[in-house]
């Protein structure tokens, strides 16, 4: 691979990022990356049909401050008790919930979801309820249950926006120019045995989780260890919303310099997977892959981070 096609910092050899404290209503750490040009899309061959990995290109993103973890509870909680803000699922009155964590009165599960029956409605699951209501949030998790709208309205209060794609890859990749994961190209990497790095499914989905990474659902924003830039557990644990329309043939046409999605469409773009992916049926824990949701859709396994403006 040429220099041309790499980010500042070369592999093995991780750029030192810019850490500090954001200011005003925003209290995350903040990861300062100087921007340069990478390779976006599934290097590797692990993209999956119609998600639209590839191909793979050169995209340049300009300097950016990123959040070093996904908005936590408590942050999303300073939000919501300044601004009496109800999310989307509060207003609706349910969530999808996956069927082995529901904690619900059984009058409060509306049924299967069509096509993918391990996720129910669940009335009274919320940002502060994220199993159903008999169950209860978790501070320094990530916030879950909130839409790309309650999103954008968080970011509008803390005078921060939600990343574009193209950035959310580069922060990812950790400088690991065409890399898997965050850390290399190896699940396990150089960790000893079979421990974890990620949050993700083990065992048989979606009845039988061993539970060998230590967590059924969320684990708090700091598990683990974060990329060679500083940022926390972008893959696996929660979906993280990105600020584009989502377009499955999108990086055919894209530009090479900051790439913002296309200028209209019916879902946004989501990253990273979560605790439900699984070899077997979702291997999108990878910094390449791609999905996307209905920006009103809200569920157990999504949340957000945000860059400066």
């Amino acid at each position: 691979m040429s220099g041309s096609c790499c980010t500042p910092a070369t592999p093995g050899q991780p750029l030192e990022p810019v850490r500090f404290t954001a200011h005003g209503l925003h209290g995350i750490e903040q990861v300062r990356l100087p921007g340069g040009e990478f390779r976006m899309g599934d290097a590797t061959g692990d993209g999956n049909p119609g998600d639209g990995e590839g191909p793979v290109h050169a995209v340049t993103v300009a300097p950016f401050s990123i959040d070093a973890t996904t908005v936590t509870v408590a942050d999303f909680a300073a939000f919501a008790e300044a601004t009496g803000y109800r999310t989307e699922a509060e207003e609706y009155g349910f969530s999808a919930v996956f069927h082995l964590a529901m904690r619900a009165h059984p009058d409060d599960v509306m049924g299967p979801a069509p096509g993918t029956p391990w996720w129910a409605g669940v009335r009274g699951a919320d940002w502060r309820h994220p199993a159903g209501r008999l169950s209860q949030a978790e501070p320094d998790h990530p916030v879950v249950h909130v839409s790309w709208n309650d999103a954008m309205a968080y970011c509008s209060w803390a005078g921060r926006r939600l990343p574009t794609e193209a950035e959310w890859e580069f922060a990812s990749r950790g400088g690991l120019d065409g890399a898997r994961y965050p850390w290399g190209d190896d699940l396990h990497g150089d960790l000893p045995g079979a421990d974890w790095r990620v949050n993700i499914w083990q065992g048989v989905f979606p009845t039988d989780n061993t539970l060998d990474d230590g967590y059924l659902t969320t684990a708090p924003v700091r598990t683990y260890e974060p990329n060679a830039y500083g940022l926390w557990q972008t893959v696996g644990n929660v979906w993280e919303w990105c600020a584009d329309w989502y377009a499955p043939d999108y990086y055919v046409y894209s530009p090479s310099a900051d790439p913002r999605g296309p200028s209209r469409g019916g879902a946004r773009v989501l990253r990273g997977g979560s605790f439900l992916c699984h070899d077997s049926y979702c291997n999108r824990y990878r910094n390449s892959a791609r999905s996307s949701n209905t920006p009103d859709s809200s569920m157990a396994n999504a949340g957000f981070r945000t860059v400066a403006l």
